[in-house]
This record gives C-alpha cells, sequence and structure tokens, in this order.
C-alpha cells in the first residue's frame, strides 16, 4: 500500500485519466477507488507510475488511453492529448492542438489545456498561445525540453 499511497499523495489523489478525485477511503476493489496505472501500454519504456481510478485503469486496459476533452469546450478537430504530450515531453516546441469558432472558446479551451497538462505531465512547463487564422481561432501549447 506505501506505493499506492506514495504515488496518490504525489498526484494530489487525482485520476491521470479522468481527472476527477481519488476518494483515498473507497476500496482498491471498488470501481472509483485508487490504483496504480502507468501511463503507457509499452512496458519497456520507463514511465512514472501514475494515480487512477480502478475503473479507468481497468477500462483502459494495456492499450494507450484517450483523454477526453471536456464537452463544455467548443472545439474543432481537437488533438490526441497524449501524443500530444509525449511528443512536448521528448522534444519540447510548439504544436497546434484545436480550432475554435471564437476567440473566447479558444482561451477557454487554452487556460483549460494548461491546467490540464499541469497533472498530465508534471514537471513539464506548458504554456498556450491563441492565434487568428483563416476565420478562426488556433490554440497552440508550446514546452521547452527537459
Amino acid at each position: 500500500m506505501s506505493l499506492l499511497d506514495d504515488v496518490a499523495r504525489r498526484d494530489d489523489w487525482r485520476c491521470w485519466v479522468c481527472d476527477e478525485p481519488v476518494d483515498a477511503a473507497r476500496s482498491v476493489n471498488d470501481p472509483r477507488g485508487p490504483s496504480v496505472d502507468s501511463r503507457t501500454a509499452d512496458r519497456k519504456a520507463k514511465v512514472v507510475e501514475r494515480l487512477a481510478h480502478r475503473a479507468c485503469n481497468i477500462r483502459k486496459g494495456a492499450v494507450k488511453v484517450v483523454i477526453a476533452w471536456p464537452d463544455r469546450l467548443h472545439v474543432v478537430e481537437p488533438a490526441p492529448l497524449i501524443a500530444v504530450a509525449e511528443r512536448l515531453e521528448r522534444k519540447g516546441g510548439r504544436e497546434l492542438v484545436a480550432r475554435c469558432p471564437s476567440r473566447r472558446d479558444a482561451q477557454e479551451a487554452a487556460d483549460w489545456l494548461v491546467d490540464r497538462f499541469s497533472r498530465l505531465v508534471p514537471g513539464l512547463p506548458v504554456t498556450a498561445s491563441v492565434d487568428a487564422g483563416g476565420g478562426q481561432y488556433l490554440v497552440a501549447l508550446s514546452a521547452g525540453r527537459r
């Protein structure tokens, strides 16, 4: 249990998959209970364990997880966030992640992304920018190399 407690404290008792709180008082056998997971299906990769709800961990299985964009955000062609996180973590740089119909929608998406990436890839300083282009607004994430 010490690994679970250590991982959970480091992740502030939030599920890395769904980004919802994990109840420490629930049984590890409960679907909303805590479990330890790695962020990748690649057994050779050296990744840090992450906290996940048992149900999120089981649903994910041995495949790459898909981080859902919230329904409240108005985005067109949202990028798959795990792939974006892996590229930014590996090489840094700037990557376009969504198109939005208004500047307000784009700013809401940018703010959500910076907050979500702070927990998805702890320690990677990610910033977001909103740029007008072609009658729409583009949301880009940037990160320096670690």
